[in-house]
């Protein structure tokens, strides 16, 4: 195989690596949540579970893949043998399964970019068009290749990709933020997001959708954050970059709440719309305000970014799997995988129409797979990660890792506490509350 690819330069590992943490989970999924379950209390709560579960179980994976320099699938087995690598095997899975269903909603924000660019417009309507066969899957396929493109050239292309897009989405989000809480009654979006009390009702579900959230903004247990850290240069110190990482995806996702609910406020609109959210109620903003088409444009092309730069890191977990166990090369890994993954996302697509009745255990096909990932696969992944790390395999090895090259890890006594304990624990409820909703679905309560 030869000696192991490397990033270029630490800015362009703390790009790549937070271009495939801030993705649409912190865009799209954070600010419904957040409409969904108490606004304040809820960042609150994510914000705790950030540092207690997130972090640790990031610096883990990411020392795991810079000790082994393989793949998640090779790592593990490389640590603990074939028992071990059951825990790559479902990361490799995750990743591959997420990517599917992740490229179907890139379709949908590359169409709303062109319609916008073109007709000056939002789409007629939403629900219509998702439900229609061919242009879905058609933007579909043209995400899924721009994500197999940029793989294809290997870490070289992820690191320039993500030094272009992850700028520049901040800076489009500041633009955003600027003409939103420029609105009449943006206050109330502010008060909703900032002022405790003002955003409604908090409970223990919104306990489990902070910690469910945690896991699903970080890319955790996905192998994502393994394989870039197999990537990584052995003078890098490891809990310094997952803490900027752990920043700035969650300085993204707060970002992304300022944008979106001063605007939905200042007209009236509900904050709980979830995932119509963005494609039916921001639209309906936009259309509303000075400048409304430019702003709308530049808030899907930010919306863009944020995915490509997570699709990639998704693909490339997948492709490097192939490299380290199969030997085959990146070109080949690339296509091969990227064709067979958006033919996996076709079933996704036509779950909003023509397959939107055809059931798995009361799921369509798409949310039978967000429900698979989601509920099943991350959790566990997650929670037989911190067994083997705290209980089988011993911390202390990971930490003579990290402290390499004269780094200090500081915090090593409260991370192993959360390896071994605490972060379980979380991990525990997430898969609780996962399985009582899947629950819920099966038996139509």
């Amino acid at each position: 195989m030869g000696k192991r690819t490397q990033w270029a330069s630490s800015v362009g590992f703390l790009l790549a690596t937070a271009g495939a943490a801030i993705g649409l989970g912190n865009l799209w999924k954070f600010p419904y949540l957040m409409g969904e379950n108490g606004g304040f209390m809820f960042l609150i709560a994510y914000l705790v579970f950030i540092l207690i579960l997130g972090l640790p179980v990031m610096i883990a994976e990411m020392a795991i893949g810079r000790k082994t320099q393989k793949s998640p699938v090779a790592a593990y087995r490389k640590l603990g043998g074939k028992k071990a690598a059951v825990i790559g095997v479902m990361g490799v899975l995750t990743a591959g399964l997420i990517l599917s269903y992740y490229s179907v909603i890139g379709g949908w924000i590359l169409k709303y970019i062109v319609s916008y660019a073109t007709t000056f417009a939002a789409p007629a309507n939403f629900n219509q068009y998702t439900a229609q066969v061919g242009e879905p899957i058609l933007w579909h396929m043209v995400f899924m290749l721009v994500t197999i493109v940029i793989c294809y050239i290997g870490t070289r292309g992820i690191e320039k990709v993500s030094k272009v897009m992850m700028p520049a989405l901040f800076i489009l989000l500041v633009v955003l933020i600027v003409r939103s809480v420029t609105l009449d009654n943006a206050g109330k979006g502010l008060a909703f997001i900032f002022v405790p009390g003002a955003g409604g009702s908090f409970s223990f579900q919104s306990v489990t959708a902070a910690l469910g959230q945690v896991f699903y903004s970080l890319s955790l247990a996905m192998g994502i954050t393994l394989t870039y850290g197999s990537y990584l240069k052995k003078d890098e110190n490891i809990p310094a970059n997952c803490a900027k990482v752990a920043g700035l995806d969650t300085m993204a996702a707060v970002m992304a709440g300022v944008a979106i609910f001063p605007a939905v406020f200042s007209f009236g609109l509900e904050p709980t719309e979830g995932p119509a959210l963005i494609f039916e109620t921001l639209p309906k903003v936009f259309s509303q305000i000075f400048g409304g088409s430019v702003f709308a444009l530049l808030f899907f092309i930010l919306m863009f970014f944020a995915a490509v730069t997570s699709s990639i890191a998704l693909l490339e977990c997948v492709v490097s799997f192939t490299m380290d166990n199969f030997h085959w090369e990146r070109k080949k890994a690339t296509v091969i995988l990227g064709i067979v993954i958006a033919l996996i996302g076709i079933p996704s697509s036509l779950s909003f129409g023509v397959m939107k009745d055809i059931k798995i255990v009361g799921y369509n096909f798409y949310q039978f797979v967000g429900m698979i990932t989601d509920n099943l696969l991350l959790p566990l992944g997650g929670l037989l990660m911190c067994i083997f790390i705290g209980w089988v395999w011993g911390p202390s090895v990971l930490v003579e890792e990290i402290e390499q090259e004269g780094v200090v890890f500081k915090l090593k006594k409260a991370w192993i506490w959360c390896i071994r304990l605490v972060t379980p624990v979380l991990i525990a409820v997430v898969s609780i509350g996962g399985l009582i909703s899947v629950y819920n679905v099966v038996t139509g309560s």
